[in-house]
């Protein structure tokens, strides 16, 4: 299977109540460079003014106007062994998206995008490209930093939305690089919120995570999902698909979470990832999260198997929402847990412990 194009052998009932058969797939495409037909784009996005929005709606003609210069596209390239003999090598190429994290030049994008490679290159949306070095990845979040060294002009960061604020219904726009087709500008709404999709690593799950009905294909990986504000609230990463193209159901990595990692990323190259240590399943009706097991921080604090959480830090939970809170917090914050326990409601803290 080719690199950065992995179809995630899963049910899609086991994800997110799909149809049977479906298959989750990240977004990066392989093949090279676009033919001549489809090199360029006809409209750019890129011109307009600042991506500084003013609160309220805008269209998304203004979105792609005062951000797509800040979307940028992501060329990696990797050595590979070759079938033939003698141990000769070929290469490979996956493109994907990212945009303009910092002024200091980096620029945030999927881990399943850069995963792998030997050499990056990013073009920015005036077709000036500079080559790029990898800040960190991390495949858990499936979240990645890349620097590159531009002029400061290139250099306008997007502004983070609060993704525990995003509501079903919300309109989306989302700029990415489908096909190599550089800054294509599709829209739609916010079609669930508090989805749990699988790391490239095909084992961890991402909860939180937005769906979406915005038209997003394979080389839209690590581009930009933005609300009516012109702020990112996720980055496109996965869709669901019987036949490997858009079918209206997209997933992006939340917003507070792609900071908490690019965050650590740019400041050690690696990203922590806290542990409360429970084991959560759903209580019919919205009743909060029994916990099956415990181990580590959650027995340090005194829970036990049985034990329902019905808030944390005052907000009430499911599985999915308790997920998405500890995963966006570090190792040594402590959790106030409300709890029931016998018939009784008591409060307990937690120091959340690390997961390696």
């Amino acid at each position: 299977m080719p690199r950065n194009r992995i179809a995630v052998a899963l049910a899609a009932a086991a994800l997110v109540g799909g149809g049977a058969g479906a298959g989750i797939a990240t977004l990066a495409h392989d093949g090279g460079a676009p033919s001549a037909a489809t090199a360029t784009s006809e409209a750019n996005p890129a011109e307009g003014g600042s991506t500084n929005v003013a609160n309220g709606s805008l269209t998304v003609g203004q979105i792609a106007s005062r951000s797509g210069k800040s979307v940028v596209e992501i060329d990696a390239s990797s050595r590979a062994a070759s079938s033939f003999p003698y141990g000769s090598s070929g290469s490979q190429s996956a493109e994907g998206t990212g945009f303009v994290y910092d002024s200091k030049g980096d620029i945030a994008t999927n881990a399943h995008v850069v995963d792998g490679s030997s050499s990056l290159r990013v073009k920015f949306s005036d077709g000036s490209t500079y080559k790029a070095t990898l800040v960190g990845e991390d495949l858990a979040t499936d979240v990645a930093v890349v620097h590159v060294d531009a002029p400061d002009s290139k250099l306008t960061p997007l502004v983070l939305a609060d993704s525990s604020r995003v509501s079903v219904g919300d309109g989306v726009v989302a700029i990415g690089n489908p096909f190599g087709l550089d800054g294509t500008v599709t829209s739609g709404i916010v079609s669930a919120v508090g989805r749990t999709i699988t790391a490239p690593d095909n084992t961890t799950p991402i909860s939180g995570a937005i769906q979406t009905d915005a038209a997003i294909n394979h080389g839209n990986s690590g581009g930009p999902l933005f609300d009516l504000n012109g702020e990112v609230i996720g980055i496109t990463s996965q869709i669901q698909s019987d036949g490997g193209g858009n079918e209206g159901v997209g997933f992006a990595i939340p917003s507070n979470l792609v900071k908490t990692i690019a965050d650590e990323l740019i400041s050690s190259g690696k990203a922590q990832h806290a542990l409360l240590g429970v084991t959560p399943v759903d209580v019919p009706g919205g009743g909060g999260v029994r916990i099956s097991s415990v181990e580590g921080a959650a027995k340090a604090a005194g829970l036990k198997a049985g034990d329902v959480i019905v808030a944390v830090d005052g907000k009430a939970v499911d599985a999915s929402s308790l997920r998405a809170l500890i995963a966006a917090d570090q190792p040594g914050d402590t959790l106030t847990l409300t709890i029931h326990r016998d018939g009784r409601t008591k409060t307990v803290k937690a120091t959340l412990g690390s997961r390696s």
